[in-house]
């Protein structure tokens, strides 16, 4: 098998790992080597909405030896299997970036042989990357989960961010679904990382020239809807993870139903977008807002309402905290009115320190007054004409039902055309600028 058929194979294989991130590092381009990294320059698409595929997003190996009943590379599925070189992944990568096709590299892999042998795989290809052709561009590798710190250690010295992934929220899924893996060999990972980032951290303020150590930190991904996890769940498991291991995100990933068994959803279910969508921006709230994942959901209340977003349920559900002076609110309760973003937030607490704020003003510094002007007073007086609904009503105001997100949003082919004849595929990618 040539390295067009393996790239067809590995690429396609590598579409359900999610990594819809900026790069989260500042490198730039130096003599004698190729490629930089931006705070912000990094991004991969899922939805066919015309963006650009910025990461070469593949698999080291589809190979794997793991059975995870969830996974289209599990051991027992019947699929096509290749694995690329260390010198054929490396050398893929820098032609489509001297092509212009990409900006970085995302690379996960199968298991095979074992985590260790698999680990060393990649830390060949990268090694190859970074001191053979020089390739200074944005990183991001997935971990092994049951591999040795050395090689942890070495893989993070080479890349910019790492991930060790969750997949399931709960020790008894990842019993039934994943039998190959525990929670404490994809946790023992994720907190040695987490320590060797704060001890690199420590070196590079004593020492100048200390080799950094994943600058961009790690992240995970949980799958939502393979299992009867809650909301609740998930999010209170998302909140210790940032809290504990310090993880830039947690990304959710709709699950994609892909296999036939009795413990999962039928293989005609459509992937929970719209939960998925929720959950991030309650993720967003523990993050930048202040919220903790118990104001947000409780026992009682175990799921999101998929009608309204987080942020306005929690307004309308605690409807007694409002309405708040605009001049007089504190930060943090600024961030807790809908249609307020922490951009806006910081605009008022400057604005308000020269003059007082009025309707007109909050709207040219970017409020969204048609979501905050039910929670809100202006120098003690309310909206223009604004007749406060009843909480039914204020939830289907600020309902964004018309905005449900429908179809199946995949991630952009490498080629345009699957139909694609080897020959036209070699083209392609030998075409130049």
């Amino acid at each position: 098998m040539d390295i067009y058929d393996k790239l067809m194979i590995l690429s396609d294989s590598a579409k359900y790992d999610v990594a819809c991130t900026s790069s989260g590092v500042d490198r730039r381009g130096k003599q004698g080597s190729i490629g930089s990294a931006a705070n912000a320059g990094i991004c991969h698409s899922f939805a066919a909405d015309g963006r650009c595929i910025s990461l070469l997003k593949v698999l080291m190996t589809n190979i794997c030896i793991y059975d995870c009943k969830y996974c289209i590379n599990r051991t027992s599925n019947d699929t096509k299997r290749t694995a690329f070189t260390p010198s054929e992944l490396a050398e893929l990568t820098v032609n489509f970036y001297r092509r212009n096709y990409i900006e970085g590299l995302f690379l996960s892999s199968g298991v095979i042989k074992s985590p260790n042998y698999t680990m060393e795989q990649m830390i060949k290809a990268l090694t190859l990357l970074r001191e053979v052709y020089h390739f200074n561009g944005y990183i991001h590798v997935k971990t092994i989960p049951g591999a040795d710190s050395e090689f942890v250690t070495h893989l993070g010295l080479l890349a910019d961010r790492m991930s060790v992934n969750i997949e399931l929220p709960s020790q008894e899924s990842l019993r039934l679904l994943a039998p190959n893996k525990t929670r404490d060999s994809i946790l023992r990972p994720m907190g040695f990382i987490s320590h060797k980032i704060q001890e690199n951290s420590s070196d590079l303020v004593k020492f100048r020239h200390a080799s950094k150590f994943v600058p961009a930190g790690q992240s995970t991904q949980m799958i939502v809807g393979a299992t009867p996890d809650t909301d609740h769940k998930i999010l209170t498991l998302s909140e210790g993870l940032y809290k504990k291991y310090r993880l830039k995100r947690v990304f959710y990933s709709a699950y994609i139903p892909v296999a036939e068994h009795t413990l999962l959803p039928s293989v005609d279910t459509k992937p929970p977008l719209l939960r998925e969508h929720r959950l991030y921006q309650a993720d967003w709230l523990l993050r930048f807002y202040g919220f903790e994942a118990n104001e947000l959901l409780d026992e009682q209340t175990p799921n999101f309402n998929l009608q309204v977003d987080p942020k306005c349920n929690w307004a309308i559900n605690h409807l007694g905290q409002f309405p708040i002076e605009i001049n007089k609110a504190p930060y943090e309760m600024l961030l807790r009115v809908p249609g307020i973003g922490v951009t806006s937030a910081m605009r008022i607490l400057t604005a308000r320190k020269s003059s007082l704020i009025d309707f007109d003003g909050l709207k040219k510094m970017g409020v969204v007054l048609k979501r905050a002007q039910y929670f809100i007073t202006c120098k003690g007086k309310v909206m223009n004409r604004l007749k406060i609904p009843s909480d039914v009503s204020l939830r289907t105001l600020m309902s964004d039902q018309h905005k449900l997100l429908s179809g199946f949003a995949e991630q952009l082919s490498l080629f345009p055309d699957p139909s694609m004849t080897r020959e036209e595929v070699s083209q392609c990618l030998t075409e130049q600028r």
